[in-house]
């Protein structure tokens, strides 16, 4: 595919000899071209489509081009400028310049002079695009990036949060970022050059998290062949984030009771206690304090973990994030793979700011990641998005549905898309299986209740 396919050109100007003039000069090197002969036109093409480059002339009766100019400026900076007339003079040229045009021709350019015009007008505008795109990133802090209210607060309570050597409790729904969240607090910290030790609760078998965690020695249980620390010795000097900490058992929660009170461990087949300095930055996707009512986590170790409570906004609650994410995403997965980075269409970002998101950011970051791999390169538009999506988008209208509701249907629609695939569903929708075997298991229970 000709990568000049790709860019959008508008000319402007009241003589139509050189409107075809431009266009079949930048027809035949494959550019896109739209021409029109007055600045009313040009702003109305503008309002409708996405240029890349707009060739005008000054001179014009009603409206001229520095004012077109200036409406670019204002309105359309990622838009090139370039200014072709058949009047010229020092002082225009220094004007349109300063105005933010990227070159000037005078009207008896040759062929060859308007395409390299063109060409270097239009990388300037790539380099300018790409410059922004780095520039604007710095709306982050570790990795975490975000400009609503909701993550302004969210900075500001981690940053706080880091200062303090104290249990921290993070509160979020799949896929929000709690374990950026944690490795922030860790490295803003003045432990920061100690160890991270992230540890899934909810992925390590019962029978193996207390060796996991407090290590075991030589002789301890079959199988245990030399002696070995667990994560928290790995820990010591630094913090240990304890994800998922509600799918631990009664009986693991009072053993990490006991290290937050007496600030030790005992390692299994040992009688000895070894005193540890970790901070301990715990994580769950529900409400700690519902378990706790419902007699299934301990009361006790809640309000241990709970000392800073910080609770991350899902995707949908975070206004203005998705459009900044999904640049940040395009452009780090263009980059590793060698491609070029591709314009997301408005309705596609429409779609996209639409949707519910209930993988949060870890589904978007995986939906972007396959589009930006998957496209040609120019641009991502809506039969580009994946089907259950496009599908989510045609029933989006019902309002009355509850979140419950549309997240069982999309977990059944991503399913239905995968051919049943859990493995597939559960990377798409940024849950670990075991996660995605309890929400089918409550909606087959949802079901049962409804035929019966």
């Amino acid at each position: 595919m000709n990568r000049k396919n790709k860019y959008q050109i508008l000319a402007v100007d009241d003589s139509l000899e050189m409107l075809e003039l431009l266009r079949r000069n930048l027809k035949s090197c494959g550019y896109n071209i739209i021409t029109v002969s007055s600045v009313i036109d040009a702003t109305k093409v503008l309002e409708s489509t996405e240029i890349d480059l707009v060739i005008t002339d000054l001179q014009m009766p009603q409206i001229n081009g520095i004012e077109l100019i200036k409406h670019l400026k204002e309105n359309y900076k990622n838009t090139g400028i370039l200014v072709i007339t058949g009047y010229p003079s020092i002082k225009n040229a220094v004007e349109t310049v300063k105005l933010g045009a990227y070159d000037y021709l005078i009207k008896s350019f040759t062929r060859d002079e308007l395409i390299n015009a063109v060409e270097k007008s239009l990388l300037t505008v790539e380099n300018q695009k790409e410059k922004e795109e780095e520039n604007h990133y710095q709306i982050q802090i570790d990795g975490i990036i975000g400009n609503s209210k909701a993550m302004q607060a969210i900075f500001k309570d981690l940053l706080k949060a880091s200062r303090i050597k104290t249990t921290i409790l993070l509160n979020g729904e799949t896929g929000t970022g709690k374990e950026l969240v944690a490795r922030a607090i860790h490295y803003n910290s003045k432990e920061s050059t100690a160890p991270f030790i992230p540890v899934n609760c909810g992925g390590i078998p019962e029978a193996l998290l207390e060796s996991e965690l407090f290590g075991y020695l030589k002789g301890a249980f079959t199988g245990a062949t030399e002696t070995r620390g667990g994560f928290f010795q790995a820990a010591d000097g630094g913090s240990i984030f304890l994800d998922e900490i509600h799918n631990t058992s009664m009986s693991m929660q009072a053993k990490l009771l006991r290290v937050l009170q007496e600030k030790e461990i005992n390692m299994i087949g040992s009688n000895h206690a070894q005193k540890i300095n970790v901070r301990v930055i715990a994580a769950a996707n529900v409400d700690l304090f519902q378990l706790v009512k419902k007699k299934l986590f301990r009361e006790d170790l809640y309000y241990r973990l709970n000392i800073i409570p910080i609770s991350i906004p899902p995707l949908r609650e975070r206004d203005g994030d998705i459009n900044i994410l999904i640049r940040y995403f395009s452009l780090k997965y263009a980059k590793e793979n060698g491609l070029k980075n591709p314009r997301f269409t408005d309705r596609v970002l429409q779609i996209l700011n639409n949707y519910d998101w209930p993988g949060n950011v870890r589904e978007l970051e995986n939906i972007v990641h396959r589009l930006v791999v998957m496209s040609d390169g120019s641009k991502i538009d809506v039969p580009d998005l994946p089907v259950m999506m496009r599908h989510s988008i045609q029933s989006h209208n019902n309002l009355n549905k509850s979140l419950k509701e549309v997240e069982t249907e999309h977990i059944q629609m991503i399913l239905a898309y995968v051919g049943g695939n859990k493995t597939k569903a559960s990377e798409i929708l940024g849950i670990d299986r075991k996660t995605l075997r309890e929400r089918l298991k409550t909606i087959e229970n949802s079901l049962n209740l409804i035929q019966e």
